[in-house]
């Protein structure tokens, strides 16, 4: 069988896309990057705002097409969207062989067995994950399901349910494979990465022991921190991040605001006291460290005094980085029985001063390590007319995906997973530019 694959979403819905195909390719199944040569494409959906349920129902869509087209025989959506909409999904395109949500996923080998598509297992290598990206040296892997958190713009409970932690034995032992396969790079990603440990009962391990074992147990260069709530920043893992040079010096806390009054309305646990505490205290320990938040602007009831407020708390507390993003209401959320009173053309404004002011902040913070001499990971050979420069790859302060880029020229050539020590020249926004030492 051969299987195309659209993954659409966020990093953990990729980790999701890659356990699924392991399993599929672990019975004969051969991942095509062609949709329509593909005899099932698997569309892994997101729910998560509204541009994402357009582009996930248009995947859908395309694929339905190209059945239509004599060139696909079945068409499986899965994911964040068919966990919420999954009965209206049946009755609006019908098209669709399997609409799966992530209590049915067991059914997926077996309902395609039952269509001849595909067969026994041919290579019983249980939790294997088929990577789907370009470049094997950056993986993912996702300590914990679901989510306990309350705020009251986010589906994601609706859709993920309570947070479950991942045993630890089971992530060591996935983050050695992904060793194996060549990882250089492991995010460690979550709802809430501080929230690992809790349901392991009274005593038992938490995000600081997870972390101890990663590093004894594998090889892996770098470790990154993604999604920790400030209120998980104990002193514990401040301390284990200072120590150990292979936990990179870079962590995103969502922030979502900094007015302690829209914090409340929007049912978010920290308050602007305590999230500049927690970063004032961790920049302490570990000077060194870039920090990444994210901010909403427009949620109901915001006011030109709150949108002040967070836009002069980005000043005094210059996040490396701070994505924006505007609210949007989500069927089934606390916010969405709120009147949406700040109009979209506020939105849009406000959207743009904060990002306009966030550019020359992270400028000017990033600027502080021009001249330093560190380790860059290739991620790929640069094009042509990248800055002159040979390869494209990214310092410690910058996070796959999501950050800027370091634009090295070197005398050498380097392959996709090489580390090399460059010298930081000059910073434009969010990217680096840096030549090749000895």
């Amino acid at each position: 069988m051969k299987l195309g694959v659209i993954s659409l979403g966020c990093d953990k819905a990729t980790v999701d896309s890659e356990r699924l195909v392991g399993e599929l390719v672990g019975h004969g199944a051969a991942v095509v990057r062609d949709p329509a040569t593909a005899d099932v494409v698997l569309v892994n959906t997101c729910g998560f705002i509204d541009a994402a349920k357009r582009e996930s129902i248009e995947a859908i869509l395309e694929a339905t097409r190209l059945k239509s087209a004599g060139s696909v025989k079945a068409v499986v959506a899965v994911g964040c969207l068919i966990e919420r909409y999954r009965d209206q999904l049946q009755r609006e395109i019908p098209e669709v062989d399997l609409f799966l949500g992530f209590g049915d996923l067991p059914r997926l080998v077996p309902e395609l067995a039952a269509r001849g598509l595909i067969g026994d297992p041919v290579a019983p290598h249980p939790g294997t994950r088929h990577f789907l990206g370009t470049g094997p040296h950056v993986r993912y892997l996702k300590i914990s399901e679901g989510c306990d958190h309350t705020c009251a713009f986010c589906a994601i409970p609706l859709m993920r349910g309570r947070h479950r932690s991942e045993p630890l034995e089971r992530l060591v032992r996935e983050a050695q494979q992904l060793e194996a396969a060549g990882a250089k790079e492991l995010n460690l990603v979550a709802q809430d990465l501080g929230h690992w440990g809790r349901d392991l009962g009274l005593g038992g391990p938490k995000l600081p022991d997870l972390l101890a074992a990663l590093l004894a147990e594998t090889g892996v260069p770098w470790f990154r921190l993604l999604y920790v709530y400030s209120a998980g920043l104990t002193p514990r893992l401040v301390d284990l991040m200072a120590a150990e040079r292979r936990i990179v010096p870079y962590i995103d806390i969502p922030i979502q605001h900094a007015s302690d009054r829209m914090l409340e309305r929007m049912r978010r646990p920290e308050r602007r006291a305590t999230i500049r505490e927690k970063v004032l205290a961790l920049r302490a320990t570990v000077p060194d460290i870039a920090i990444r938040s994210t901010a909403m602007v427009g949620f109901p009831g915001e006011t030109d005094d709150d949108f002040r407020q967070l836009c002069d708390f980005a000043e005094e507390t210059g996040f490396e980085r701070l994505a924006v993003f505007s609210y949007s209401a989500q069927e089934g959320t606390r916010a969405a029985a709120l009147a949406d009173d700040v109009p979209e053309s506020l939105k849009r404004e406000r959207h743009g001063e904060l990002e306009e002011l966030q550019r020359g902040i992270s400028e000017d913070r990033l600027g502080r390590f021009v001249g330093r001499t560190v380790d860059a990971l290739i991620d790929r050979v640069a094009d042509p007319d990248e800055t002159g420069a040979t390869h494209a790859g990214r310092v410690s302060w910058q996070a796959d995906d999501v950050d800027g880029i370091t634009f090295v020229r070197q005398g050498g050539w380097s392959r996709p997973g090489d580390f090399t020590r460059v010298r930081i020249t000059a910073c434009r926004d969010y990217d680096f530019t840096a030549v090749a030492v000895p």
